[in-house]
């Protein structure tokens, strides 16, 4: 059952091969984060890497960061940071081409800005950053930026203010949404924190021996969404490890000292993901359809190049009239959507396809609501307006690997396209197949091994086809079921 009071709840699950993070806000399950041991992601983590490839006509290079497939560094990213210049040269420096920037052999620092995916290796840049509870440190740089989800101009000036004092030779800073109310002890004591972290890297890197390692590594996923999500909202931290559990305390007396009462040990004897229905709700997310509790539904399509989202009225036939019911749907749509992208972690183009509404005045209600809905990611969105079609264009940006990405691999039988060919389909392509086999070899029979959903049609309703086939060719023709072939899947042998 759902506790009582908690208007924001940390879910950590942790196993020996992966740990899970959730993210519950008002009893409703918002965001799911999830590391596997075997597959550990390592945005953040920072490299001494060795150019392998320069690629001039790709204005690219390959950085050797000791992992299975070389990295991807592209001229864009390349700052001086790895160069001793000034940040007058900079400028000229970056404008340069990639042959003038790197070269093959060459040791360089990196940070990872996308894990591997596929069959692409890593993305880098040499615009290192370090991020902490407050502050994000940028080495070699005199900047100092507000996050744009701290609105308040007194607030942001005073933030800035304060960060200035740090800034030194050494670099600047980011302030992040979390710093809002915050003391300037607190600030102070994260710009040192980060300094010393820096320092620490900087130390690695010179030592001799190896001239590809791993200088800095980013938190694991307890720690690290603790640090990114704890906010003076938070309630409520539980961990069902004992291990991570102590880990995190440490963690948070040190760098979060607000935080720690909001952690506790999970002890219960339920699994902690069956609090709030936590494990039923990821196994939704993984569906198509998506109940509204009107009675609507979304259906969200997840392809290569964009997400869709479209609205159905279903059983919903509303009170008055059929505008009514169109406006209503839609505008309960808009909060589901904005939690759906949060728990999918759906990025890149989004296409929503709302009913089609006829007063000016609910569609922009509907488009108002959506931007309030998506107020509450951290992830930065974008929506354009509301098309003539009823269609809401809009982005959100990647991060990391959606959650079907992660939980789903591609389906052996449709091959990623959900689609399959029918029994009737099937027993006409292993029609022709006979056909084409006979007019190009001499066979006394055939044998068509074929599944079993093929068979008991073959043998059925198109038993009289399969007759006539052996009229046709004056040749029989055998039927073999073979348990393991999917429906599509067919063999003719020549006897």
């Amino acid at each position: 059952m759902p506790l009582q009071g908690a208007a924001a709840e940390l879910l950590i699950n942790v196993t020996p091969t992966e740990s899970r993070v959730a993210l519950v806000e008002h009893g409703m399950l918002q965001e799911v984060h999830l590391e596997r041991r075997s597959r550990r992601g390592i945005v953040g983590n920072i490299y001494r890497g060795k150019v392998t490839r320069v690629l001039p006509g790709m204005q690219a290079a390959f950085v050797d960061i000791g992992q299975e497939r070389a990295a991807f560094l592209h001229a864009s990213d390349i700052v001086p940071h790895t160069e001793c210049v000034d940040e007058e040269d900079a400028r000229a420096f970056r404008a340069e081409d990639i042959v003038s920037l790197v070269r093959q052999g060459q040791d360089i620092m990196v940070q990872v800005v996308k894990d591997p995916l596929g069959t692409k290796g890593a993305r880098l840049t040499t615009d290192i950053t370090l991020p902490s509870r407050y502050l994000v440190f940028m080495p070699g740089s005199a900047h100092v930026g507000v996050s744009q989800r701290v609105e308040d101009p007194q607030e942001r000036e005073r933030l800035k203010s304060i960060v200035g004092q740090f800034v030194d030779k050494d670099g600047g800073f980011i302030i992040r949404t979390a710093s809002e109310g915050v003391s300037e002890i607190e600030l102070a004591q994260d710009a040192a924190f980060l300094r010393r972290v820096w320092r620490k890297v900087i130390e690695r890197r010179k030592r001799p021996g190896k001239s590809v390692s791993l200088l800095y590594e980013e938190p694991s996923l307890p720690l690290r969404i603790v640090r990114d999500l704890a906010t003076r909202t938070l309630d409520r931290v539980q961990v069902d490890s004992h291990l991570t559990y102590e880990a995190l305390k440490e963690f948070v007396a040190e760098f979060m000292p607000e935080t720690s009462a909001a952690v506790e040990h999970y002890r219960g004897k339920a699994p902690i993901f069956d609090l709030f229905d936590v494990e039923n709700e990821i196994q939704r997310a993984l569906q198509r359809k998506v109940e509204l509790k009107s009675g609507g539904y979304l259906i969200i399509d997840q392809t290569e190049a964009m997400t869709t989202i479209d609205i159905n009225t279903g059983a919903f036939v509303g009170h008055r009239n059929l505008e009514e019911t169109i406006f209503n749907t839609n505008l309960e749509a808009t909060q589901a959507i904005a939690r759906q992208l949060r728990l999918r972690n759906l990025g890149g183009i989004i296409i929503i396809d709302f009913i089609d509404m006829v007063s000016e005045e609910h569609k922009n209600r509907v488009l108002h609501n959506l931007e309030l809905s998506l107020a509450q990611d951290r992830v930065k969105t974008s929506i354009s307006g509301l098309s003539q079609l009823g269609l809401v264009e809009m982005t959100r940006k990647r991060t990391r690997e959606s959650l079907e990405h992660v939980l789903c691999g591609e389906c052996p039988v449709c091959r990623g396209t959900g689609q399959l060919k029918t029994v009737e389909t099937v027993c006409y392509e292993l029609y022709r197949e006979i056909i084409r086999v006979d007019r190009a070899y001499d066979a006394d029979e055939f044998v068509a091994y074929v599944s079993p959903a093929v068979q008991e049609i073959l043998e059925g309703d198109e038993a009289h086809s399969l007759a006539e086939l052996e009229v046709y060719l004056g040749k029989r023709v055998r039927i073999k079921p073979e348990p393991l072939y999917a429906q599509d899947k067919f063999d003719v042998v020549m006897m």
